[in-house]
């Protein structure tokens, strides 16, 4: 069948920019999909998007004209439904049979027609026709306006169009903005399909001030985008137009010189390819005097509020350039500068203001302003949840080291909260922490108390860094720990993706401090002296988060690459420090790969399953009498853990958990032994108990680094 490529782009006004990439993609692939449902596309077909600030567009390649028609076997109804006792047709059947369109002015020829076959226990009348296949027309409609329908739109807004017929008046239209125009092209035809009051042609409008002609005619699906960009000033293709800014971007900080370098920052890369359609990037400059204020505030304000590129040096430092992407591209681009120099230079002013009077009252005077922020209607206001964090942050300083860790963890710890009553955070969240650290040195807190406070919100998302001090360790621990025993102990979990209070991170971070610090801190003890700093606000929900920790700890080990099975060996024993998890995780592995692994991993089920039988009827010690020790294999087994057991300990307690399983291993053959020549129940009592608690001293021998059962099969 004859193939043609297709182009679709419907023409909008602004799209909102942090959502253009989506909705460009879902455009796109929603359309290329339906396209290939209804047999007008193939699995071959190749999809491009486009995407830029008034026009969403998809190029589709080899899409047929018509689709090819399709054999379909419907079935009818059972036989003993269909035809009564002489074979001619039930006035049910025929019915059916003129609703699908069948001649049935012979009953007789269209029995015949009719076929017969075993539905279950019944047989049943089928019936074979022929779909057409559907024509462009008709497939690209419906395909549009199922991609239209499933655009993940953030905020759908409601505008009127005048109804186009001979009575005066207005409809209405639910769209992400207000559509002008709809192009579809299949090869050099346009496809006369219509959506949201538009009906399709072959002609787009370009650049709002730069275009070449308007509109914009477009010759064939395959030449959009270069026609686009010639006569319409426009790069029609996001990605296109994102690597063009990046390219820009570093060409221009190389003009600059001195090793100058545009600021990584991904989301602003893209939310700025989302609002320009020919980027011209340009170097602007403000004040040195600016410089003075901490360069993350002026970095901020250029980014949020302007969507500039602030310049940093060769030791990342800020400098007094930045860089505008510009939508027009003018000879003399003095206007565009000196406009853009004009704009930032209030933000700048009004940082370094925020700056200069936060800086006039002290960290710790400002404490008392926290009483009367609220944190949470159940868990009091931010200088309660201070106390809490201090207690904890105390406690945990106390197991980790001398009284100068306690002084500045407790200093930071009250302190770390009070950035959050100054100017400058209120103006910028996203500097909490970072601006309590600049204004402790200010106060003269030294630079342990200054970056505890700046750190004790990391690691703040995946692959951020951890505090750099101890004290900072101690002070993000306790916060995170605060938040996390507090909100389970008044209910509020995390439901599906729903976590506003990202309990989630907070757990991550909890381990990634635990593990990469090598801290000396048992899990269990942590969660449970959170809890009194609380008083009777919350209930102790230690167990269920605990819970909650470790389900965490289990998925970032297995994005790590360990097994399942691995991981819920270890796991499975609930490891208080979770800084020796990898090491026991090394270890199982080691063991797995002996060959004495899959026997010792069933043994060790078996008499698990064992103990947990009789454990039912009465408590089982690990406790043998040599005496009542009748069979040889049992007396063996004996021998063996005597003889072994205390140098797997030793290892285990010297921390080499790979060697205390290896040294294990060697229990395989009188463990085999014991299951084949020994009945453990057997009906003297004291021989039977004797014999449990053979198997319950093997069980707790095998099972300190991980519970090995999880490894049989």
């Amino acid at each position: 069948m004859m193939t043609q490529n297709l182009l679709v782009e419907l023409f909008v006004e602004e799209l909102p920019p942090k959502a253009l990439q989506k909705l460009g993609d879902a455009f796109a692939s929603v359309l290329a999909d339906q396209l290939k449902a209804l047999g007008l596309a193939s699995a071959a077909s190749v999809v491009t998007p486009f995407a830029s600030p008034r026009r969403l567009a998809a190029h589709v390649t080899a899409v047929a004209e018509k689709a090819a028609d399709k054999a379909v076997q419907q079935k009818l109804m059972p036989v003993t439904v269909g035809l009564d006792a002489s074979g001619n047709a039930s006035p049910a059947l025929l019915k059916k049979l003129q609703a699908l369109g069948a001649d049935v002015s012979d009953p007789a020829a269209a029995v015949a027609a009719l076929k017969r076959a075993q539905d279950g226990k019944a047989e049943a009348l089928f019936y074979d026709s022929v779909v057409p296949g559907a024509t462009l027309q008709e497939g690209l409609q419906k395909a549009l306006l199922e991609a239209l329908a499933k655009l993940p739109i953030p905020k759908v807004m409601s505008y009127q169009l005048e109804t186009d017929c001979e009575l005066p008046g207005w409809t209405s239209v639910n769209f992400v903005r207000p559509a002008h125009g709809l192009v579809a092209l299949h090869g050099s035809t346009v496809v006369p399909v219509k959506a949201l009051g538009l009906t399709a042609g072959n002609s787009t409008t370009g650049h709002r001030f730069e275009a070449a002609v308007s509109p914009v005619v477009l010759a064939d699906a395959d030449s959009y985008a270069a026609t686009l960009k010639k006569d319409g000033a426009v790069i029609a293709s996001f990605a296109e137009r994102k690597a063009e800014i990046a390219r820009q971007l570093a060409a221009a900080a190389a003009k600059v010189g001195n090793g100058a370098r545009p600021i990584e920052d991904e989301a602003l890369l893209d939310e700025v390819t989302a609002l320009v359609e020919r980027p011209n990037v340009v170097t602007c400059s403000f004040e040195t005097e600016f410089l003075d204020v901490p360069q993350e505030c002026l970095i901020l304000t250029m980014k949020a509020n302007q969507k500039y590129f602030p310049l940093l040096d060769a030791a990342g430092k800020l400098t007094n350039k930045f860089l505008v992407v510009s939508n027009i591209s003018p000879e003399d681009t003095s206007f565009v500068t000196g406009g853009n120099e004009r704009v930032v230079r209030p933000r700048l002013a009004d940082a370094k203001f925020f700056f200069d009077q936060d800086r006039k009252k002290t960290l710790a005077s400002r404490a008392e302003g926290l009483g009367k922020v609220v944190y949470h209607n159940k868990l009091g206001t931010q200088g309660e949840r201070v106390e809490r964090v201090t207690s904890i942050a105390k406690a945990i300083a106390t197991q980790l080291g001398d009284a100068a860790l306690v002084a500045d963890a407790d200093k930071a710890a009250q302190l770390a909260k009070t950035d959050l009553v100054t100017d400058m955070v209120g103006e910028f969240p996203e500097l909490q922490g970072i601006m309590g650290g600049y204004y402790a040195l200010n106060d003269g807190l030294g630079e342990t108390v200054a970056h505890a406070i700046e750190d004790h919100y990391k690691p703040r998302f995946a692959g951020d860094s951890l505090p750099r001090n101890t004290a900072g360790v101690v002070v993000a621990l306790a916060d995170k720990l605060e938040t996390l025993v507090g909100m389970f102990g008044i209910g509020n979990l995390p439901t599906g993706d729903r976590d506003p209070f990202a309990l989630r991170r907070h757990a991550l971070g909890v381990i990634r401090m635990l593990v990469e610090k090598d801290l000396a801190l048992d899990l269990s003890a942590l969660l449970a002296g959170a809890v009194p700093a609380f008083g009777d606000k919350i209930t102790d929900a230690s167990a269920a988060l605990a819970d909650f920790i470790y389900d965490r700890l289990a998925g970032s080990l297995r994005e790590q690459g360990y097994s399942a099975q691995e991981v819920d060996a270890v796991l499975a024993l609930r490891p208080q420090r979770l800084a020796l998890v990898e090491k026991q995780l090394a270890a199982v592995r080691a063991f797995a790969a002996l060959p004495e692994s899959p026997a010792l991993a069933a043994a060790n089920k078996r008499v698990g399953n064992i103990l947990k039988k009789a454990e039912v009827e009465g408590a089982v010690d690990a406790h043998v009498n040599p005496d009542l020790l009748q069979e040889k294999a049992e007396q063996d087994l004996y021998a063996a853990l005597q003889r072994f057991v205390p140098e797997a300990n030793a290892q285990f307690d010297a921390g080499d958990y790979t060697a205390s399983l290896q040294t294990l291993a060697v229990l395989r053959a009188p463990v085999d032994a014991f299951f084949d020549d020994v009945m453990v129940n057997a009906e003297q009592l004291d021989v039977r108990m004797n014999r449990l608690g053979l198997l319950k001293m093997l069980h707790n021998a095998m099972n300190r680094v991980a519970d090995l059962s999880r490894l049989a099969v």
